[in-house]
């Protein structure tokens, strides 16, 4: 198969859909890997290493579309690879199309078949290749709060650890899954006073004996979550409905409660996010202020540590690409049932059932 590798153009986004490591093992499998020129070069993998490789380096990304029969990218495509994209094409990267209607068209128009990463499951319904980036972006939940919780940045002025004699800030996790326990685990390290809230008490149990003493747990109702949002220096929302919205479950009657100089960090801003008051920003302007809160919204925020993310993502998305790349879609989907969850759309219809629920289409 051609497998074709574009540059990512959204906005300060420098991950690549596959790094020469991932090249050389489909090379070596016999297939045939077109990259744009530059692709990888925000993290310094430079076109000699994937020609090295076995690519062949093409100047534009409409040469890529052009010449390959499926695209492996990273972030969800942009208007103008929406325009590229064939009936003939597979297309495999995140979408998140719950949150982008507009995509959604713009890729059932196009008649490609079009799998999410977000929604690829494993044999214990987990999501492998959200797992990577839901770790990153976990742990930079912290990193980027403890930042703008400093007074210069416009925050309230608080050390996330606090010092001898004076209590360290309070930390609210919505969302006890994999972001959310690696922003505890970050949380943890910085010496905070952590909480993490989920609606699964069985998760609840699971995450008390794993962090034993070091955090608190909380059944997730309104009442408890207005509770922590008054009293949270920092708020960081995790939750995660697989391909579907995420539900609001922070309001701005909640936000008018919290102390002035507040951080939110939304990491369920890729399905649209869960604080009523969030919109998404970018790595150029990341921040906003609601009711004196400051509120981060990246949505591509793992693409903040470029290399560190490509890494991982290339490590739980290969052995997928090799299975569509050696059988093709319809094949590869077929043999693994998974795989085939990750399947948001073909033909020209919606092929997701919370996808299509979440934008108010037809499942087909």
């Amino acid at each position: 198969m051609r497998v074709g590798v574009p540059k990512e153009i959204k906005n300060h986004e420098y991950r690549v859909g596959l790094t020469p490591a991932s090249v050389a093992e489909l090379s070596r499998a016999g297939h045939e890997v077109v990259v744009e020129t530059r692709a990888g070069g925000g993290i310094d993998f430079e076109d000699q290493a994937y020609v090295n490789a076995g690519a062949r380096i093409v100047g534009t990304a409409a040469e890529v579309f052009a010449q390959s029969d499926m695209i492996v990218k990273v972030k969800e495509p942009q208007p103008a690879e929406v325009a590229m994209l064939e009936a003939r094409h597979t297309l495999f990267t995140y979408l998140h199309l719950a949150a982008d209607k507009p995509q959604a068209e713009g890729l059932m128009k196009s008649g490609a078949t079009c799998i999410a990463y977000e929604t690829v499951t494993a044999n214990d319904h987990s999501l492998p290749l959200l797992k990577p980036m839901s770790e990153v972006a976990g742990r930079m939940s912290v990193q980027v709060g403890a930042h703008y919780l400093e007074k210069e940045q416009g925050g309230r002025g608080v050390l996330l650890g606090g010092v001898p004699g004076v209590a360290p800030a309070k930390v609210a996790i919505l969302g006890g899954g994999i972001s959310g326990v690696n922003a505890a685990q970050m949380a943890v390290g910085m010496r905070a006073d952590v909480t993490i809230y989920d609606i699964n008490n069985a998760r609840l149990a699971e995450l008390d004996m794993f962090f034993s003493s070091q955090i608190k747990t909380q059944y997730a109702s309104a009442a408890a979550i207005a509770t922590a949002v008054r009293d949270a220096h920092l708020v960081i929302g995790a939750v995660l409905v697989p391909g579907a919205a995420a539900p609001k479950l922070v309001t701005r009657e909640m936000l008018k409660t919290m102390k002035r100089g507040s951080v939110l960090v939304d990491i369920a801003i890729d399905q649209g996010g869960c604080f009523e008051t969030s919109r998404a920003t970018t790595h150029d302007d990341p921040v906003f202020v609601e009711e004196g809160v400051i509120h981060y919204c990246v949505a591509n925020m793992p693409g903040a540590v470029a290399r560190t993310s490509a890494f991982a993502l290339n490590n739980a998305t290969l052995p997928f690409v090799l299975k569509l790349a050696s059988l093709g879609a319809d094949a590869a989907m077929a043999a693994d049932a998974h795989l085939a969850n990750g399947l948001n759309v073909s033909g020209g219809k919606i092929r997701h059932a919370a996808v299509a629920q979440a934008l108010n289409l037809p499942l087909n």
